[in-house]
């Protein structure tokens, strides 16, 4: 019944929001409300998006900050050499537009956290998107497949998890896996090169004159296209640009390094970002509440994610759903547990947490192939391929924060997203069968 329930809550609230009938703030909130009711969970229904809540809260919080100061940042005019040079090296060109994007996504990226990157690159490129009137889901596209692949580093959240639950060393694991992430990103720049030449076909290329220093020549572009900056020209820093960039590095450097919690690292660098840029008190309080719209948006998004997997896990829904995702599996299907184990992982880790699928399902998994001569590294590998449609789950809360960002539907990025999603995994998965990785079928007893 808990199972039935699970996954009908979360089939309910796609359904809902793929056909727009709700936000994704109420369908969040509301949803798992009503069916924690249909449960008989009404009394603890409280303690439940408590719990779901605290998890989420610091994430919550350094997306506030995170906001802020990249929001700063760009109002101070830090980001316009970045926009300027891949104006110079696109010039126009939809094609180079989209792959630009996935190679800045991918080396972003490298610091494993999904939120900062999606900050920094949508931040960087949206402007040049809108100047050569790009859709905007190809962006959210490129840089959200890029970003899969990097999350599978040993300081991202998954290969972490699969490590602590089969208690295995994370470089067995991921040091066989770079040639798959190398494949799977050279299949991200054909999709970004496939999206580009698509977009090229609609827009055609648009000539778009720069000067020697690299600016537009706005005169040429005017009919077009909207400004590249849309902010005041009182509030950029020019002569702080170094200073600016040299405090932006630093603060990547911390986060790569984890010398302090996320949230608090964000919050002394957007407090050190008003200080220098605009030491004023009235200047900083202007800055605050341009951005705080932005900020408040995200976050309601990131809570009410909390309270929907506070709920899923505190009802025993996830526990039940992955007993019944096992109880399917006939025991005929042994001696290819390692390729199923992938297949698994694609709606095991959407519909359910990471965490619910690597410490409740994965475990099972990994001691039912022991039987079969399949290690449970290999069970483990496996068990990351699904991570590109993972992150398309309603689950993952950084996702808002991408589409929030560049200011389309969840439902219509999803839709976007999906098939190149799932091919990516069909190319981990492939990539990882034809190196070895986890064996097709094996006859060890």
């Amino acid at each position: 019944m808990l199972s039935l329930l699970g996954y009908g809550m979360i089939v309910v609230f796609m359904i809902l929001i793929m056909t727009k009938k709700l936000s994704a703030l109420v369908a969040l909130t509301i949803i798992p409300i009503i069916f924690a009711l249909i449960a008989g969970f009404g009394g603890e229904m409280g303690e439940m998006m408590i719990e779901g809540l605290k998890k989420v809260a610091p994430t919550a919080i350094m997306v506030i900050f995170a906001i802020l100061y990249f929001s700063t940042m760009f109002d101070t005019g830090l980001f316009d050499p970045i926009i300027r040079f891949f104006l110079r090296i696109i010039n126009g060109d939809p094609v180079k537009a989209v792959m630009c994007s996935a190679v800045l996504a991918a080396m972003v990226s490298l610091d494993g956290d999904g939120s900062t990157t999606y900050m920094i690159c949508v931040t960087a490129m949206l402007p040049l998107f809108k100047r050569i009137r790009l859709d905007p889901l190809s962006l959210t596209c490129v840089v959200f497949l890029a970003g899969s692949i990097t999350n599978l580093l040993p300081w991202g959240g998954p290969l972490a998890r699969v490590a602590a639950s089969l208690k295995v060393e994370s470089s067995d694991l991921f040091i066989p896996l770079i040639p798959s992430m190398v494949c799977g990103f050279v299949g991200v720049l054909v999709l970004a090169w496939y999206i580009g030449i698509r977009e090229r076909r609609r827009l055609g290329k648009l000539s778009i004159q720069t000067r020697a220093d690299g600016s537009v020549v706005e005169e040429d572009a005017e009919s077009y296209l909207p400004a590249i900056n849309e902010v005041n020209e009182e509030l950029r820093r020019p002569k702080l640009f170094w200073l600016n960039a040299g405090l932006t590095l630093i603060l990547m450097a911390s986060l790569v390094m984890e010398l302090l919690p996320l949230s608090v690292l964000f919050m002394v660098a957007f407090a050190l970002a008003l200080l220098i840029n605009y030491p004023h008190l009235d200047a900083q309080r202007q800055r605050i509440a341009a951005h705080a719209p932005a900020a408040l948006n995200q976050t309601s998004i990131f809570l009410a994610a909390g309270i929907f997997a506070g709920i899923l896990s505190g009802t025993g829904m996830v526990t039940a759903m992955s007993g019944s995702l096992l109880a399917i599996l006939p025991q005929s299907w042994g001696p290819y547990l390692a390729p199923i184990t992938a297949l698994i992982s694609l709606p095991g880790t959407f519909f359910m947490s990471n965490d619910a699928f690597y410490y409740g399902v994965l475990p099972v998994l990994a001691e039912a192939a022991k039987a079969y001569g399949i290690e449970p590294i290999e069970i483990g590998r496996a068990s990351l391929v699904g991570q590109p449609v993972h992150l398309l789950s309603p689950l993952v809360a950084s996702t808002y924060l991408l589409v929030g960002l560049a200011g389309v539907e969840f439902s219509d990025h999803q839709k976007y997203t999906f098939k190149w999603a799932f091919l990516l995994c069909m190319i981990f998965l492939g990539t990882g069968l034809l190196l070895g990785l986890y064996p097709v079928y094996s006859t060890a007893a």
